[in-house]
């Protein structure tokens, strides 16, 4: 793959940006005009170092200790301290692609010259980027607020040289050996700059990132499993007629009922059953209704991504140094804006799966299956079919409920009541990211029951779209299983097929396949 270096100057990174550096390694640099903004902050930071008033985080201390005057001499050991302090994180680590995200992101802001960081310290953020070094962090240490600090502390604290690291071959080793294998050398923070390198909400934006790029393709998905499932029960495309759809404006709506008519158009399955003698006058819910509930997910993605791109605009630190030269503090740091879209979207991602797995059941249901034998059995009661695939679609959408309760109306008050406050934004996008790889899992069910489905359907030909999306499943892991995923026949080991068709959704390859048949999708 061919990734374009991301250049950083005093505007705002993409969507784009940030998936070629936390997922492709793509190489970062700093503009002209950033590099001459850093240097002006900094400029500002110096003079104020000099004098003997109190500056927040120049010459202070920091949250409710920030009454405390440091003299000159200390201030080195006070942004050290700051730093040593603050990574304080526990539990799981959090996967390379967030922290890379989260070290883009800083660097974002520290390019725009509002943090008074030393250039010498950019670059170093630069090179361990691009030497594709990623500190060691760990699931539990934001609050959301404040920025997220111990995440933020952690990846700092690589630039000292110290802690833990995965260097570019994924060895985990000390962080002042990787930056001596990387030809580098370690940092010692000057006035201010500690504070600058962890006072931001880069970790949940780069996770919020990160889920909008995967859900604009799981909606996707999710519109090509319904239309499968509408197809294999036998259902009727009536109800996403253009002219129905118009009647509630909702532009998401609108998007997938367009795919479920492209997706169906064409199916000898459907128009098998468009005769006199069908007494069928609605479909139920979870098929009928499935462009309103996909439309309202991808209506919610869309109010995300308008925060996303605003927040990708923002440059976040406290104390900020104004275009006008003032050093001011601020509350620009609470991540409340970016909680509440992490929670909400954790809510239509439940949703969202939580209809999938009501069209597979109706799939399994020989009561209402429209004459599919149960559960997919090749010989039901010597074969069990998809009965369980089933039951571990329903086991994650017990969880995504879970997940779905918010985080973002949650505070602990912290640092002696002076952060009395906190967003626990760093909490919703965890859990958010747990939630879009259960919604790809439970799709996957779907896609893959629905194929075996449609096959059973023969001779009847389903849609030329959905046809081509059986084929993509069907061949994808005949190395493994030699019948093939979705393939009718005597019971096999299933978690390998339904692993195969998980890649396949989480890759976009079903939408490609369709896409090549219906022209592209929304």
């Amino acid at each position: 793959m061919n990734i374009s270096p991301v250049s950083l100057s005093t505007g705002p990174l993409g969507v784009g940006d940030v998936v070629a550096v936390a997922r492709h390694d793509a190489p970062v640099a700093l503009t002209s005009d950033a590099e001459a903004a850093i240097q002006a902050s900094r400029a500002v930071i110096a003079e104020l170092a000099a004098d003997d008033s109190a500056h927040y985080g120049v010459s202070t201390g920091f949250g409710a200790l920030a009454t405390r005057h440091i003299v000159a001499e200390r201030r080195a050991q006070l942004q050290l301290s700051l730093i040593r302090s603050h990574a304080a994180g526990s539990g799981p680590e959090v996967e390379r692609e967030v922290v890379r995200a989260l070290m883009l992101l800083r660097l974002s802001t520290l390019a725009t010259g509002r943090t008074g960081i030393r250039l010498e310290t950019a670059r170093a953020y630069v090179d361990l980027l691009n030497h594709g070094i990623t500190p060691v962090v760990h699931e539990y240490g934001s609050l959301g607020c404040s920025g997220d600090l111990a995440p933020l502390a952690h990846c700092a604290l690589a630039l000292l040289g110290e802690g833990m690291v995965d260097d570019a071959d994924g060895r985990r080793v000390a962080a002042g050996q990787a930056l001596r294998d990387a030809g580098l050398t370690p940092i010692t923070l000057a006035e201010k700059e500690g504070l600058a390198l962890i006072n931001g909400t880069d970790g949940m934006l780069g996770q919020l990132v990160l889920a909008l790029h995967d859900l604009k393709s799981l909606l996707t998905a999710a519109d090509i499993a319904a239309a499968m499932s509408v197809e294999a029960l036998l259902g009727t495309d009536a109800a996403f007629a253009e002219d129905l759809i118009a009647m509630r404006p909702h532009p998401g709506q609108a998007d997938s009922a367009a795919n479920l008519r492209a997706l169906l158009h064409g199916s000898a399955i459907m128009e098998s059953h468009r005769t006199p003698e069908c007494t069928r006058v609605q479909d139920a819910y979870s098929l009928r209704c499935s462009p309103q509930v996909h439309g309202a997910a991808r209506d919610t993605v869309r109010h995300a991504a308008d925060v996303a791109d605003r927040e990708l605009a923002a440059a976040i630190d406290n104390p900020v140094v104004t275009i006008d030269g003032r050093v001011e503090s601020n509350g620009n740091f609470h991540g409340a804006p970016i909680g509440y879209v992490l929670d909400f979207l954790a809510i239509a991602v439940a949703d969202v799966a939580g209809i999938s797995e009501r069209r597979t059941d109706r799939m399994l249901d020989m009561g209402r299956s429209q004459g599919l034998p149960a559960f997919l059995a090749d010989d039901p009661g010597v074969d069990s079919g998809h009965m369980i695939a089933q039951y571990t679609a329903a086991g994650i959408v017990s969880e995504l409920k879970r997940l779905a309760v918010p985080s973002s109306v949650d505070s602990i008050p912290s640092s002696a009541m002076q952060e009395d406050h906190v967003s626990m934004g760093w909490a919703a996008a965890r859990k958010l990211r747990r939630a879009v790889d259960g919604l790809t899992r439970a799709l996957a069910v779907e896609v893959l029951t629905a194929t075996r489905a449609l096959q059973l359907r023969s001779p009847l030909r389903p849609a030329p779209a959905t046809a081509a999306v059986c084929e993509a499943v069907r061949h994808h892991g005949s190395a493994t299983q030699p019948s093939g995923p979705g393939v009718p026949g005597p019971d096999r080991f299933l978690a390998p097929e339904i692993e195969s068709v998980v890649q396949q959704v989480r890759s976009g390859a079903l939408a490609d396949a369709a896409s090549s048949v219906a022209g592209q999708l929304r």
